[in-house]
């Protein structure tokens, strides 16, 4: 077990993430139909054999919180995975930047007497071996060392960018640049930054309280923590994920890690997991991703009263799920959700507790948590009439329902009502509401977005093709 002392920001909002995040923090949501996105980070570390980790919380961290106490224990003594939520160690303020949330911190860091200190984002999906870092790490005697992955050069604007030389040392780091430095050889190419750092204990501390005392500094790591290493000529080096090898992953595995910072690169991360051949590999018994155990029975595929069976095509489902006779093409099904007879369901990806009703379609939608969809509804065929009807449509057509929505086979959709008023307040979000008022609908009576109207709800079964609570 390394006793190197881990550090995980896990206090982000996640703002483009819209109406998945105006409730929860962004290491919260739910991905691939039964983990958390948390789930993966803390999986990292402790297959690699990291056991003193520290996941330091702020926005909207309840269900993070519940979470993390119900489902990630280590045993005690020196094995522990702690919440530290923002107490304003360092003053009346909040954590004012990444640097700052481990700044107000730095007392666990001196407690543990630790050498070294992985800094990690808790936001993002990938598989990592952690130690190999390190022993990078060591054996060069870097000060920092930042986990580093190529990014086509029209995406690397959304990252901090790195420039090296030969030997991986970093020459150069750009933050979020509007023109990126591709890789030399590589001009299609951009090396960016996962966010993920290895410092050396000393150094993170002077850097930090130097961050603190400077009065311009925004506190974060890729616009000041990293350049200020960087002009002092402190050894910064990157680490290539191409080089990192996952114990059970075959030899010619390609590296995956996504930022899932948007509605689509959410919704293209959930599809890499349903797909036939998926890059993103949760079947590997050697890396297990650890989440929550639910007592929920097996999926089950039934045939409705005509014997008509039920068709998946390179599709998930999900424990507690009932498929009855309908068709899933290119779908991700989470938990505890029920498919009515001649239902279809194409490139979508439904959470937990969901109800489609009988004969609807439903195409490229991103359905939160307990989302009811009428029987003969239609959902993604006209995308003009999605944008009348839908406050939540991206750039490229994908109708995102709120956690709770109702969507009835005609007329404005109906939210539930706690999530009417988190959207309708919620800076993210507020615009669009604003300019959607008048078209949607409020529950008339107190129903919540936590109400499932899944397989719990059977009872009204396919015979009557609606199973609302």
């Amino acid at each position: 077990m390394s006793r190197t002392v881990v550090m995980v920001m896990a206090g982000g909002k996640g703002s483009r993430l819209g109406p998945l995040t105006c409730h929860r923090a962004k290491p919260a949501v739910p991905f691939a139909g039964r983990y958390r996105i948390i789930d993966f980070v803390l999986s990292n570390f402790l297959n690699s054999g990291y056991s003193r980790v520290y996941v330091l919380t702020q926005y909207m961290a309840s269900s993070l919180i519940k979470h993390i106490n119900r489902n990630w224990h280590l045993g005690g003594f020196d094995h522990y995975i702690e919440i530290v939520p923002a107490q304003m160690r360092m003053g009346s303020h909040w954590y004012r930047g990444t640097a700052d949330s481990v700044y107000q911190n730095l007392n666990l860091i001196r407690d543990s007497r630790a050498d070294l200190v992985a800094v990690f984002g808790g936001d993002h999906i990938y598989k990592f071996d952690v130690q190999q870092m390190e022993d990078w790490h060591r054996y060069h005697e870097a000060h920092l060392t930042i986990a580093a992955c190529p990014v086509p050069i029209a995406e690397a604007s959304e990252f901090g960018v790195i420039q090296v030389d030969d030997e991986w040392r970093i020459t150069g780091f750009q933050e979020k640049p509007k023109d990126p430095t591709p890789i030399p050889g590589r001009p299609g190419e951009a090396l960016v930054s996962m966010g993920n750092y290895l410092f050396d204990s000393d150094t993170l501390t002077r850097a930090l309280v130097d961050d603190a005392n400077d009065l311009e500094s925004v506190n974060d790591f890729g616009r000041n923590v990293i350049p200020r290493l960087l002009a002092e000529g402190k050894r910064l080096l990157a680490y290539d994920l191409g080089t990192n090898k996952i114990p059970g992953e075959p030899e010619d595995a390609v590296p995956y890690w996504r930022d899932v910072g948007t509605m689509e690169s959410y919704v293209a991360a959930n599809m890499d997991v349903r797909s036939p051949l998926p890059t993103l590999n949760l079947y590997n018994r050697a890396w297990r991703i650890r989440t929550a155990q639910r007592d929920y029975p097996p999926a089950r595929f039934v045939r409705d009263a005509s014997g008509r069976s039920a068709t998946l095509v390179d599709s998930l489902v999900c424990e507690g799920s009932i498929i009855s006779s309908a068709q899933l093409v290119r779908a991700l099904v989470g938990y505890d959700c029920f498919v009515h007879s001649d239902a279809q369901v194409r490139d979508s990806v439904f959470l937990s507790g969901c109800n489609v009703g009988m004969g609807a379609q439903v195409h490229n939608v991103l359905a939160e948590k307990n989302c009811d969809i009428a029987p003969g509804a239609y959902i993604g065929l006209d995308e003009a009439e999605d944008r009348k009807r839908f406050p939540f449509v991206t750039e490229g057509g994908m109708v995102a329902l709120p956690k709770g929505t109702f969507v009835p086979e005609s007329g404005p959709i109906e939210l539930a009502q706690d999530m009417a008023m988190m959207l309708e307040n919620d800076p993210a979000t507020s615009e669009v509401m604003a300019a959607f008022a008048g078209r949607y609908t409020v529950s008339s009576r107190e129903r919540h977005s936590y109400e499932s109207s899944g397989p719990r709800y059977r009872r009204y079964g396919s015979r009557l093709g609606f199973g609302r609570p």
